[in-house]
């Protein structure tokens, strides 16, 4: 049997040392080596000016244009060739335009088949009273759908380029947003009023335009962005903090998404039962009532949708930076 020893020898062995180092209570080698403080670095100043000097030097010759040939050379190669790409241009676009038909000739590209059609079979066709409003969304609905989906590549460029990092801190967007009309006049009663007036007139007339746009001017376009400009009055007047209790950068990409989304099905199913001759199940209506021209009243929703949360984010991004 091992015998109990006293405390106090126990902690003189080496391995009640060792059981400290590895609990980490103590440093062995604390107080036991000799620390002098490290004085700060100090350059010989001779060498600092040597080697300034150096670097002076090589900058000078790899930037010498005065005196580098390769350069020089480039140079006038670079003056040729602009001068010829100019001229050859001018010369393209002459030729092009002068081979263009005259002003009213019967074939000039305005006078075809397709304005004809267009203004003849529009109505019938597409249910729509509004001719320009069945071209953009039936006839050419697939360039439309390519345009809603540069605004929405625009919007996601603008949030990449100008969002502000949330850092915390001392002048961070915190500190900032602490303040609830550092990016607006400052309790504006004149600007409150008119816009508690005029908002909800603003996008009623805004969603009027949308679900009208088949059946006289308007449409997604111009009715997103009345509606846009109603939401930018209500953030001026009210501030961040209110208007993103309804609207935040959230919001704005589920429903952009959603909205491409229900544009891009709706438009797939129309191009495929008419590359198919399939007569579509989707009936067009009565022309002049508002459930009329088909697919044409969704298409227009989803880019009053889309062209609304643009022109609004669009604002806030170049203003705040972020919502």
């Amino acid at each position: 049997m091992s015998r109990k020893i006293p405390e106090e020898n126990y902690k003189k062995t080496r391995s009640y040392r060792f059981k400290q180092w590895l609990d980490g209570t103590k440093d062995p080698y604390l107080d036991t080596v000799e620390m002098k403080p490290q004085e700060a670095f100090r350059e010989d100043e001779v060498v600092v000016e040597k080697r300034h000097a150096e670097r002076l030097e090589i900058m000078k010759r790899v930037y010498d244009l005065e005196h580098n040939a390769k350069i020089r050379v480039f140079n006038k190669i670079y003056r040729v060739f602009s001068v010829l790409f100019c001229i050859s241009l001018v010369f393209v676009l002459l030729t092009a335009v002068s081979h263009l038909p005259k002003f009213g000739h019967a074939e000039n590209p305005v006078n075809n088949e397709v304005s004809q059609r267009y203004i003849e079979n529009g109505l019938q066709e597409t249910g729509a009273i509004n001719i320009v409003t069945g071209m953009i969304l039936d006839y050419r609905a697939f360039d439309t759908l390519g345009e809603s989906h540069v605004l929405f590549i625009a919007t996601c460029t603008v949030l990449i380029l100008l969002r502000s990092d949330k850092k915390k801190g001392k002048h961070g967007i915190e500190d900032m947003e602490a303040n609830d009309r550092i990016y607006e006049p400052k309790n504006d009663i004149i600007l409150q009023t008119v816009a508690r007036i005029l908002v909800p007139p603003i996008i009623i007339f805004g969603i009027y335009v949308i679900l009208g746009g088949h059946l006289g001017p308007g449409g997604g376009f111009s009715g997103g962005a009345v509606i846009g400009a109603g939401l930018i009055l209500y953030l001026n007047a009210f501030g961040f903090a209110k208007t993103e209790r309804f609207f935040t950068a959230k919001t704005y990409k589920w429903m952009s998404f959603g909205a491409l989304a229900c544009y891009a099905l709706a438009k797939s199913y129309s191009f495929y039962t008419g590359a198919n001759h399939i007569e579509s199940m989707i009936p067009l209506g009565t022309p002049g009532a508002i459930l009329s021209s088909g697919l044409i009243l969704l298409l227009n929703i989803c880019v009053g949708i889309v062209v609304a949360g643009t022109m609004y984010t669009f604002y806030v991004m170049f203003r705040k930076g972020g919502y």
